[in-house]
């Protein structure tokens, strides 16, 4: 018999599950235990009130047999302005259905943005800004975020600081290159950036035993 939460969720995949059952009770475990995303539910569970931003919107027109479709192309940041960010693109006849549709698929996005201390000068532990340089590319468009002093605040295009916003990071010098003008590309590459710098950070099981294995020697 199918188990169900309060908000008549029926999980559909382990991760699900787990979540469910309070085996999982929060977004790093869910991260970090190498099971792949496909509920938006669970996001839902482990990260309440997440924020959105709408990027873009923009009409697209299709023919076909049947005569000319008109589409909308939503572009939509998520995040909880507390270390997790989630971005997505989707397209629907409606622009609420398309809105709607992408903050679903960001939630099935959703990175751990890896912050940290700007600066030497500033105080150990703090999460103002990245840990190291992060890169990233999207079409023709390069954005390369690097971590800055506390205080310094955001040097970014309007763009670029939403989604830096959004991911809680509070100072940071960046750069782009490339057709800048194509949001749907500089916010892509943006994602793509602190994307990239998660991925490249050592997971905390593989530290662990290194660590592990450096006292044993």
């Amino acid at each position: 018999m199918s188990q169900r939460n309060n908000d008549g969720w029926t999980p559909r995949t382990r991760l699900g599950r787990m979540v469910q059952d309070g085996d999982i009770t929060s977004m790093e475990q869910a991260l970090e235990s190498g099971l792949p995303l496909k509920e938006y539910e669970l996001v839902d569970q482990l990260l309440p009130g997440l924020d959105d931003e709408v990027l873009d919107i923009n009409m697209v027109q299709r023919m076909t047999d049947s005569g000319r479709r008109v589409k909308f192309r939503c572009v939509v940041a998520i995040g909880n302005r507390d270390g997790y960010l989630g971005y997505a693109e989707a397209r629907d006849d409606q622009v609420g259905s398309a809105i709607q549709k992408a903050i679903n698929v960001a939630k099935l996005n959703i990175i751990s943005v890896d912050r940290g201390s700007g600066s030497w000068e500033d105080s150990a532990g703090g999460l103002n800004s990245l840990t190291r340089k992060a890169e990233g590319k999207a079409g023709s468009v390069t954005v390369e975020i690097m971590p800055a002093p506390q205080g310094l605040g955001l040097a970014a295009a309007p763009t670029v600081r939403n989604i830096l916003e959004l991911a809680g990071v509070q100072d940071a010098w960046t750069r782009s290159n490339g057709n800048t003008r194509t949001t749907v590309n500089l916010a892509k590459a943006t994602y793509n950036a602190l994307k990239n710098a998660a991925q490249s950070r050592t997971p905390r099981r593989a530290a662990a035993k290194q660590r592990e294995g450096e006292v044993s020697e």
